[in-house]
């Protein structure tokens, strides 16, 4: 899943490394997945070799260079698909996720670095993401504007290990808790039992990051931070200031949509406190940008809305529903659904740059 496919890099090394990409793509043996000599193997299935083959005709169909290494006689039979490497002027060239031995190279220019990641977020895809960089401050400004679940530097981007990388995406990548993370064994309990250990409490938003152990010479930070924008349907005041409450604790902006019981709660806020509230129309359910729904009701109104934001496009988005007496009776929305998870991972051992990727060329 975390394959790279996508190799940004920046311009003024763009064919020093390709060459060497180019290079080493010849050296490659593709072949039986029985021969130790083998280094890439055939694809899943047929339907999945012509998918592929369609993706790369048509890229060079619309003028990109492509390179790809010559089968020989060995993959006569069987679904194999030759490495192939892609030049693309743009990251919004793919339509889609590529499961093959494809990869796609970006130059951009240093000056752009914002307008590429904001390009790569744009995919709607975020799983993975990997950045080599002698300059911490790079490291940080990145870091910080992409939105993947996984993120490594100056390392491989593979590999993700249970409590030491929690792994999991947002997005089109990932609705549900990181497998191996704190908050995954929420999502398998329906109640939350007083005995469960520490590490399940997560805190508030703002809470410090978690250093999780892993092998020498590398840091592994889990973080969690706020989904961002979160839509409430509240049918009473009292159900509007719980969903209010929520997403204050996890630090998301409120997307009220305007009912009567909706305008009476945000009429009652300080100027402070309607800062972070909006209230929308009803056409917000269809057309506006949230990540997460806290919904106040009977079982049919939430029927009704789960299949209005079922029929979006776009990531699946969670909806939490509950009635007014639920609510009345000290039933909580669950905070750790309104919540992203991400996991950063660095190569310690190659501060100030990867040392091994330094020496190549």
């Amino acid at each position: 899943c975390s394959a790279l496919r996508v190799l940004c890099v920046q311009e003024d090394c763009a064919d020093h490394v390709l060459t060497m990409l180019r290079g080493a793509m010849q050296e490659l043996q593709v072949g039986r997945t029985d021969l130790l000599s083998s280094d890439v193997g055939p694809v899943i299935d047929a339907e999945a070799r012509a998918n592929i083959q369609t993706h790369i005709q048509s890229m060079r169909d619309a003028g990109h260079r492509v390179d790809q290494l010559a089968l020989d006689t060995r993959c006569e039979h069987g679904s194999f698909v030759p490495p192939t490497i892609i030049e693309i002027t743009d990251v919004a060239a793919l339509k889609k996720e590529v499961f093959g031995p494809v990869l796609h190279v970006v130059r951009y220019k240093r000056e752009q670095l914002d307008a590429l990641i904001d390009a790569i977020n744009a995919t709607g895809y975020g799983l993975t993401f990997g950045v080599h960089t002698r300059l911490d401050e790079t490291v940080a400004r990145v870091s910080e504007r992409i939105h993947a679940g996984n993120i490594y530097v100056n390392r491989n981007i593979v590999g993700a290990v249970v409590g030491v990388q929690p792994f999991g995406g947002e997005g089109l990548s990932g609705t549900g808790p990181k497998a191996g993370g704190p908050l995954y064994l929420l999502r398998l309990l329906a109640t939350r039992p007083d005995e469960l250990p520490a590490w399940c409490n997560t805190g508030n938003a703002g809470s410090a990051p978690v250093v999780l152990s892993g092998p020498t010479g590398e840091s592994n930070i889990y973080h969690i931070k706020p989904r961002g924008t979160v839509l409430c349907v509240a049918s009473t005041e009292a159900g509007a200031a719980i969903q209010f409450d929520a997403c204050k604790r996890t630090g998301n902006r409120m997307a009220l949509l305007d009912t009567g019981a909706g305008q009476v709660f945000f009429a009652a806020r300080t100027a402070d406190e309607k800062k972070s509230i909006r209230l929308v129309a009803n056409d917000e359910v269809e057309q506006g940008d949230y990540q997460a729904v806290l919904f106040e009701g009977d079982s049919d109104a939430l029927r009704e809305l789960n299949q209005a934001v079922a029929q979006r496009q776009g990531p699946i988005v969670s909806v939490q529903g509950l009635s007014s007496d639920e609510l009345a009776a000290g039933q909580g929305y669950r905070l750790e659904r309104l919540w992203r998870e991400v996991s950063v991972s660095v190569n310690t051992a190659a501060a100030g740059g990867n040392a091994s990727l330094m020496m190549v060329g």
